[in-house]
């Protein structure tokens, strides 16, 4: 397990991150999971035993009860909190009432000591605003959160699920008013889904912003269990619900360039997928979750699987996008000015 730097800060976190949204099964998490406490305590003892010392949850994941048990699983490991990098988020609807959503400094601070509670903590390492809030001013949200760095419940805040408009404008508000900034952003980004390579990934490299990947397997389309001929294995996880958006048609013929380099390897499918991205410099950490231990087990190998120049050349080639504005023009102009 390798150790990578979290944005521009001196925190390190694991390659591979460990990912709760399959644990409890309550409201619209059921979907993905619905893993109880004991199966918590095995997954988190495994991925521990593996070198990873980031976890990541949500106050929405099961409302709240995969925060319960992702605390409560550590503190019946007897895992020492600090060697632990806590990662939740915050933004989502947790109740019925006209303030129990959003990023508005009234529910982020009553949000935050819930998580505190539910994870058995007194600190949040990482404090992630969860996508976008239309209504709330930006500069609202930020001073709540730097509000929350300062007074000890939070050590750093990232952002997830937005537009680099967005996540630009709000590094520009945090530098010129000298509050906390995002030093992560938490997206998807799967060889199947390069879409972030657009506009994300060079305002993450020119800012030094980290970058957490969720759905690393697109939802389990990349496991290797999905051919064209069978879209939709049952019991599988797309069978019932069918996200994130996947170019099927593109898609099959990226799993049909993974899968003889799984074979040539001795690997799975999955592992190559999941290789792809720690080969990406602007990766920070790999999300990975699983409803079964040997799921698990499969993506924790995927830290050892390598490639050549060649054949990361092969799957640029197959997965890589289509040109679009301005990004051709920008390539055909650059040539001048290379350093």
């Amino acid at each position: 397990m390798k150790y990578n730097l979290l944005g521009n800060t001196g925190l390190k976190v694991s390659e591979l991150c460990l990912g709760t949204m399959t644990y409890g099964g309550k409201g619209w998490a059921a979907a993905m999971g619905n893993l109880d406490q004991s199966a918590v305590d095995e997954q988190v003892k495994r991925a521990v035993e593996a070198g990873i010392n980031f976890i990541d949850t949500a106050n929405v994941y099961s409302e709240g009860l995969s925060e319960e048990l992702t605390g409560q699983s550590i503190h019946n490991l007897g895992l020492s909190r600090h060697d632990i990098v806590l990662a939740t988020k915050v933004r989502g609807k947790m109740g019925e009432g006209p303030n129990d959503a959003g990023l508005t400094r009234k529910h982020i601070f009553q949000q935050v000591d819930d998580s505190l509670r539910r994870l058995k903590t007194d600190y949040i390492d990482l404090y992630q605003t969860h996508s976008y809030d239309p209504l709330t001013p930006l500069e609202e949200t930020l001073r709540a959160l730097d509000d929350l760095v300062r007074s000890g419940k939070v050590r750093y805040i990232g952002a997830s699920n937005v537009a680099a408009w967005q996540l630009m404008k709000a590094l520009s508000y945090s530098t010129y008013n000298h509050v906390e900034k995002y030093v992560s952003l938490q997206a998807y980004y799967t060889i199947a889904g390069r879409d972030l390579e657009r506009e994300l990934v060079p305002l993450l490299q020119d800012q030094k912003v980290g970058l957490m990947v969720w759905s690393p397997l697109a939802g389990g389309f990349l496991s290797g269990k999905y051919t064209r001929e069978n879209e939709n294995e049952e019991g599988a996880r797309r069978a019932n619900f069918d996200f994130p958006p996947v170019n099927k048609e593109k898609g099959f013929d990226i799993v049909d360039a993974l899968r003889p380099l799984a074979e040539a390897k001795g690997v799975s499918v999955a592992q190559t997928a999941l290789a792809w991205l720690l080969h990406q410099p602007v990766v920070s950490s790999v999300i990975i979750g699983a409803k079964k231990m040997e799921q698990l087990e499969d993506n924790l190998k995927a830290v050892d699987v390598q490639f050549s120049p060649e054949e990361l050349q092969q799957l640029d080639e197959v997965s890589k996008l289509a040109p679009e504005y301005p990004g051709w023009m920008l390539d055909f102009t650059k040539g001048d000015r290379q350093a």
